[in-house]
């Protein structure tokens, strides 16, 4: 595989293993040139699903879009690279399990704030304000007391 930093194409694993909803392999790997190391992730190759956008267009389902909405939601926030990876795995083996060939942006967004919820809340909130357009400060709140209110839920 070609080192990311230098070009070389000498470069070795040093670890692999499973992610761990067994989805993909996670690899470690060195480059003999440089020194530096990187991970690789390898995953099965998948039939095309395409994202169903809200004026009607149709575009390629990019997991990377998804990862790249929640590490973005999760910025400074104790949420690893690790879990959002694991998150967007989860999101992604749902879809597949719903066996269709086209997705609605409105799925995927629920999708990802169901994750989102279970990882941090704040990183929900932040994620939730944009996916479902916040203009009001009271759609905030109103986000904030539906978590409140789950939270008690539990609690009893």
């Amino acid at each position: 595989m070609k080192c990311p930093f230098c070009g070389s194409m000498d470069t070795r694993v040093l670890d692999s293993r499973p992610t761990l909803d067994g989805t993909a392999i996670r690899r470690r790997r060195e480059c003999s040139s440089c020194g530096k190391r990187f991970t690789t992730y390898e995953r099965y190759e998948e039939a095309p699903v395409l994202v169903v956008k809200k004026d009607g267009r149709r575009e390629k389902f990019d997991r990377e879009k998804i990862k790249n909405g929640m590490i973005k939601a999760c910025e400074k926030r104790p949420v690893t690279y690790e879990q959002i990876e694991e998150a967007v795995n989860r999101i992604c083996l749902k879809l597949r399990e719903e066996g269709s060939f086209e997705v609605e942006t409105k799925r995927i967004g629920e999708l990802v704030m169901e994750e989102l919820k279970k990882l941090d809340q704040v990183a929900y909130v932040r994620f939730a304000s944009v996916y479902r357009d916040f203009r009001e400060v009271d759609q905030f709140l109103e986000i904030v007391k539906e978590l409140k209110r789950e939270k008690e839920g539990e609690e009893q």
